[in-house]
C-alpha cells in the first residue's frame, strides 16, 4: 500500500511539474488569427515547437493586403511574410497557472512587398527583426486564445487568435 501511495504522489508530482510548462518539450501547437499593423490586418498560420524546458521555437506565415491614397490615386498592396520566432516561456518562473501561457522572444522574417508598378512608394522586400511578448489563455486542455504585441514584423502592432497544441 505504500508503494501505491508513493507511486501515486510521484506521478502527481510530475504532471504537476509539467503541467507548469504550456508548452512541453516535443510538443507542437498550431497558431491561427489576425493581425493589427499600420497596413492593415494581416492573416496568419504558424507553428511553436517545444524545443526545451521553457523555450519553444517556431515558424510563420502571413497575408496582408492594403488599399492606400497617395496624390489622390489609390493602390493595392499586399506583403507576404515568412517568419521564425524563439520564446522564452515565464510560467515556471512566475509560477503561473498552467492554463495561462506568458511569454516573450524575438522573430526574425522576409517580407515580400507587391505594389503595383507605377506606385511611387519606396515600399521594398527585406527582413526584419523584432521583438515580441505576448500571452495565451488555454480554455480547454488543448485550445487557447492567444493575444501578442511586438515590432519589426508585418503586424507591428501585434496579433491575436486560436492556439491548438498537437
Amino acid at each position: 500500500m505504500k508503494k501505491l501511495i508513493l507511486a501515486l504522489a510521484l506521478l502527481v508530482g510530475v504532471i504537476a511539474i509539467f503541467a507548469q510548462n504550456p508548452l512541453a518539450v516535443g510538443q507542437t501547437q498550431f497558431n491561427a488569427g489576425l493581425g493589427f499593423s499600420n497596413w492593415g490586418v494581416p492573416v496568419y498560420l504558424g507553428l511553436d515547437y517545444g524545443a526545451g524546458r521553457d523555450v519553444s521555437v517556431g515558424g510563420e506565415v502571413s497575408f496582408n493586403s492594403y488599399r492606400e491614397s497617395y496624390h489622390d490615386n489609390r493602390y493595392n498592396h499586399s506583403i507576404i511574410g515568412i517568419s521564425g520566432n524563439v520564446n522564452y516561456h515565464f510560467n515556471r518562473v512566475l509560477n503561473i497557472p498552467s492554463n495561462w501561457d506568458f511569454y516573450a522572444g524575438l522573430n526574425l522574417g522576409y517580407y515580400v512587398w507587391q505594389s503595383p508598378n507605377d506606385y511611387p512608394g519606396d515600399y521594398k522586400n527585406g527582413i526584419g527583426l523584432g521583438g515580441q511578448i505576448g500571452g495565451r489563455y488555454y480554455f480547454t486542455d488543448t485550445i487557447g486564445f492567444n493575444l501578442q504585441f511586438g515590432g519589426s514584423s508585418a503586424y507591428s502592432g501585434g496579433k491575436f487568435g486560436l492556439s491548438f497544441k498537437l
